[in-house]
């Protein structure tokens, strides 16, 4: 079983997440969030680009078959 991080996770790390907060906050991106946050939503949107998913529903199933490794990234 893989015991590192995961290739996503890894890719992940290499974005200015510092930035990305600072802008959030200057526009006021999570004023209001029920569920989703500005960062979440980026990470879920990535991974829909990176693995070539071709709609909401798409993405969310494959989000769910891999519930296990959600907390990872």
């Amino acid at each position: 079983m893989n015991t590192g991080k995961t290739l996503f996770a890894q890719i992940m790390d290499f974005l200015p997440w510092k930035t990305f907060h600072r802008i959030v906050t200057r526009h006021g991106g999570d004023k209001g969030v029920r569920s989703l946050s500005c960062a979440e939503q980026f990470r879920a949107m990535a991974f829909a680009q990176l693995t070539y998913r071709e709609s909401l529903r798409d993405i969310e199933a494959c989000l769910l078959a891999h519930t296990n490794l959600l907390s990872i990234i």
